[in-house]
């Protein structure tokens, strides 16, 4: 069903963009364009008012269409629906304190290095080497 709509939606596009373009221009744009046309007569150009008014009503209820069969099978959501149950919240986080609860030694390099180590070990291999030491500052002039 939904295919169907589709293909008519796509033809009645196509339709109107042909006949978008077949229409005179009225010369606004610095006479460009307003001299004659394939339809020149005063009854093609109601004929032509008439299709685009068709055509776009027809547009209008295919894209609404389409938007209904999308949306049916949708289940409704909620924002409450991520919520934990009132006695289960927890307390929120301390400065300095990882996810996990443990508090942080400061830079985002040393968490992710204790985390590794945290990892490997829980894995049953070799503790990760000690991180390299830092680098000595510069002596400060005074």
């Amino acid at each position: 069903m939904q295919t169907v709509i589709i293909v008519i939606h796509l033809m009645v596009v196509v339709a109107l963009i042909g006949v978008v373009l077949l229409q005179r221009s009225d010369g606004g744009a610095l006479g460009i364009g307003g001299g004659g046309g394939f339809m020149t007569g005063r009854g093609q150009a109601n004929a032509l008012t008439r299709a685009t008014a068709i055509l776009a009503a027809i547009f209008f209820l295919t894209s609404l269409t389409l938007t209904i069969l999308a949306n049916i099978n949708r289940a409704p959501k909620s924002i409450f629906d991520g919520v934990p149950p009132a006695g289960q919240t927890s307390a929120p986080a301390q400065p300095g304190q990882t996810p996990s609860g443990q508090t942080g030694s400061g830079s985002l390099l040393d968490q992710l290095q204790q985390l590794e180590q945290q990892k490997s070990q829980q894995q049953g291999g070799q503790p990760a080497p000690p991180p390299a030491p830092a680098a000595p500052e510069p002596p400060q002039s005074q």
